[in-house]
């Protein structure tokens, strides 16, 4: 490589930095960039371990196959008279679904579909089908997971900070006290909350109950569908809020206290301190945070994995989980790679946009 005297990108007097950057530089080559580029070339291909069978590229096929949805609408079955057929509940009785996605010519694009949900119209009955549902509950999950875990952390985060952020005796202490569960792994924290959430003699059916005066029936917390997945999202809430707690810390620390000296003069009220002076000035604080929680959110695994294994009734899937679940423990590693994809496309996407709503405007 030939180095020039001017100020190129390889001059000499950058070429000591480069030298030195040279090692990290080829190991994010090789352990990141190498891999991704892969997992993208996989994505269009039906490769599977261990299998005997040669590679082929089959396109679009594995995307096709996680995101392929329909609609299908019901209408309700008749008795011979004309009337609408009911069951002994009284419901209306509509035709199986099964019969318009297995085996029927009238209907091959539904061929292999699976009911994913269905919502009553009147008489009808609209059903949304899906070729992978639980790929497509996986996603649902996922997302309701960063849309709450996100501004939830973030807020409480920032409310700590700012209960910390006091010139008070002792107060140290409870800083530590509030970071302590960041320094704790994942797994081992997913542990210890199984036990809370245990349902015979659980933590926190316990405590319920003695606070109820043994009214409360205790409760399975992830053993439901319906409880599982808000279950976890609590756990991981109060294991990641101390890290940003930290960060929201740095800020609030860089704010001059001059600002709030003035305020007390002009007789501003916390409220308008906070709207006027903190607030304005954590901006950029605040958009770090959101994306930082955003990413982890998406990173959704170790929970699942130690918790519930994407149970019960596939309530606590998530993306990564399926990732993992399809490349690794099912050796489908095109179908891995295609999850992948999808979930970088999808989180590019989401950071862009937050990017761009968060944007700075000229005045």
């Amino acid at each position: 490589m030939r180095l020039s005297s001017g100020s190129g990108k390889f001059s000499r007097q950058n070429a000591a930095g480069w030298l030195m950057a040279g090692p990290a530089l080829l190991l994010i080559a090789t352990f990141l960039i190498a891999p991704f580029l892969l997992g993208v070339g996989l994505s269009f291909t039906d490769q599977r371990l261990t299998s005997p069978n040669p590679t082929r590229f089959v396109g679009m096929e594995n995307f096709s196959k996680l995101l392929g949805t329909g609609i299908l609408v019901l209408e309700p079955e008749r008795e011979a008279d004309g009337t609408l057929s009911r069951g002994e509940d009284g419901a209306l009785n509509y035709p199986r679904v099964r019969g318009f996605t297995r085996n029927n010519p009238d209907y091959p694009h539904y061929e292999g579909m699976r009911e994913y949900l269905s919502v009553d119209w009147g008489e009808q009955r609209v059903v949304v089908l899906a070729r992978d549902a639980v790929f497509l509950k996986a996603l649902a999950n996922t997302l309701l997971f960063v849309a709450v875990a996100a501004p939830v952390q973030a807020a409480l985060a920032l409310c700590l900070a700012l209960l910390v952020n006091q010139q008070l005796p002792g107060i140290s202490v409870f800083r530590a006290i509030y970071f302590m569960p960041v320094v704790l792994s994942v797994v081992v924290v997913a542990l210890l909350w199984r036990f809370i959430y245990a349902a015979d003699n659980g933590l926190l059916n316990s405590v319920l109950g003695y606070l109820s005066f043994g009214l409360f029936t205790p409760v399975d917390w992830l053993g439901r569908p319906d409880t599982a997945l808000w279950a976890i999202l609590v756990m991981s809430v109060w294991q990641g809020v101390g890290f940003h707690m930290v960060i929201w810390l740095s800020g609030l620390q860089t704010i001059p206290i001059s600002l709030y000296e003035a305020a007390d003069i002009e007789g501003a009220n916390l409220w308008q301190k906070f709207s006027m002076i903190t607030w304005p000035l954590l901006r950029n604080t605040a958009v770090l945070i959101v994306l930082v929680i955003t990413m982890q959110a998406f990173a959704l695994f170790a929970q699942i994995d130690v918790m519930t294994k994407g149970g019960p009734l596939d309530a606590t899937q998530s993306i990564v989980y399926q990732s993992v679940e399809r490349g690794y423990r099912q050796q489908d590693i095109a179908a891995g790679s295609a999850i992948s994809v999808l979930l970088f496309l999808l989180v590019l996407s989401i950071t862009l946009l937050q990017r761009y709503l968060t944007r700075e405007r000229a005045p």
